[in-house]
């Protein structure tokens, strides 16, 4: 006679079976785990983390992660203020040059941060860059220089990533919200965004962890001056230049600290809705 728990426990057999397919796709995940495994190992086998502490109490290293913090928040901010409408926009219309515009909202994610500050650096010094900053406020190796750079940047991701969570949603099920007397507005603010939050919060926290590792940008607009425009990855940049490896790790750490929480967020917060 079968008992009812048989099922189960072939079931169980077979998860832990190792068949030859298995190996084959469970080997590049191994190779992988062992890399990143043995640079932190080596890492801290050679530069042991005693002087931790020490160095997070310093001046700069203090005011380089509040600034991350406060710039990466801001960034991320209005990467989300512009990166909603334009997701849905694109997510639920079609109209002439649709693929030009989508391919131009790419241009950040795919080529090199550092020509994008370069772009955003010439804009600012031209004479119109500079009646701006005369009228508006300072930009140029400025700390809100630092924002721009990082908000042009994480909205592309912003952008794509939400796209794809309104794409997510039926259509119909706005229909139906028309059909029963809403707003355009309405239907999306109470039908579209109530289905959208888990993968609109998850874009939230990308957005916000990638501005925060934001250097190439930042760097080129904002400059790298210490106690002034140095957010975490410039000051690792500055550190290991000044041969001030301990200081460099340390920031490093912070760095592997925050995105591995932000990492951990993300899945908690957008569960099976948004997959990395």
């Amino acid at each position: 006679m079968v008992s009812a728990r048989e099922p189960t426990n072939i079931l169980t057999s077979r998860r832990l079976a190792i068949t030859p397919s298995r190996t084959l796709f469970f080997l590049p995940v191994l190779v992988v785990v062992l890399f990143y495994a043995g640079v932190l190992f080596l890492t801290v086998l050679n530069y042991p983390p005693v002087r931790f502490f020490s160095i997070l109490a310093s001046p700069e290293v203090r005011e380089a992660i509040v600034l991350s913090l406060v710039t990466a928040t801001g960034a991320g901010i209005v990467a989300m203020v512009l990166g909603v409408p334009m997701a849905y926009f694109l997510a639920r219309r079609d109209f002439a040059g649709k693929i030009v515009v989508d391919a131009l909202l790419d241009v950040p994610v795919f080529i090199s941060p550092i020509a994008i500050g370069a772009l955003l650096l010439v804009a600012f010094s031209t004479a119109q860059g500079r009646w701006l900053q005369e009228h508006v406020g300072e930009i140029v190796f400025e700390v809100p220089g630092i924002i721009i750079a990082q908000a042009t940047i994480v909205t592309a991701l912003a952008v794509r990533l939400m796209k794809a969570t309104f794409e997510a949603v039926p259509l119909r099920y706005e229909k139906v919200a028309r059909s029963l007397g809403c707003t355009e507005w309405n239907a999306f603010w109470k039908v579209v965004l109530p289905l959208s939050k888990s993968g609109l919060m998850a874009s939230a926290i990308l957005v916000w962890a990638r501005a925060l590792g934001e250097f190439g940008a930042t760097v080129t607009l904002a400059g790298a001056t210490e106690r002034k425009t140095a957010t975490i990855p410039t000051s690792i940049y500055l550190s290991f230049a000044s041969a001030d490896v301990d200081r460099a790790l340390t920031l490093v750490l912070i760095l592997l600290l925050v995105a591995t929480a932000s990492l951990i967020g993300l899945r908690r917060v957008a569960g099976k809705t948004l997959e990395i």
